[in-house]
């Protein structure tokens, strides 16, 4: 179980440090000094406009603010269940139950993410 609850709390972390960087990205890429450095061939092509680069910054935020929220319930519901299933082993099942649900608030930001960056 413990094992279970690891692996979850790491893929969080994962999915947290991947939307920090993908803020990162956003904002160093469209920080108003770098797009007044554009060369004239640059400002001829289609550049990007800054409501991409919002809801790029706002598909981060959302899994970033899932992953973290899921962690927090995550860590809750895990030493919960641990020391359940150190009682009583036949509660296994209910447990992974509840440590599924806890994750699903991360996979709900996730979705979230997708469909904003699906109508870019």
């Amino acid at each position: 179980m413990r094992k279970i609850v690891y692996g979850f709390l790491a893929f969080n972390g994962l999915v947290f440090l991947a939307s920090i960087a993908i803020i990162a990205f956003v904002l160093i890429a469209y920080h108003p000094q770098t797009m007044a450095q554009a060369t004239a061939e640059q400002i001829t092509q289609p550049q990007t406009s800054t409501g991409k680069g919002i809801a790029l910054l706002g598909a981060a935020m959302a899994t970033a603010g899932s992953s973290l929220g899921a962690g927090v319930a995550l860590s809750g519901v895990g030493a919960a269940a641990i020391g359940a299933v150190t009682e009583k082993p036949g509660m296994f099942g209910l447990t992974l139950v509840y440590v599924g649900l806890a994750e699903g608030i991360a996979i709900y930001g996730i979705v979230i993410s997708i469909m904003i960056l699906g109508r870019i």
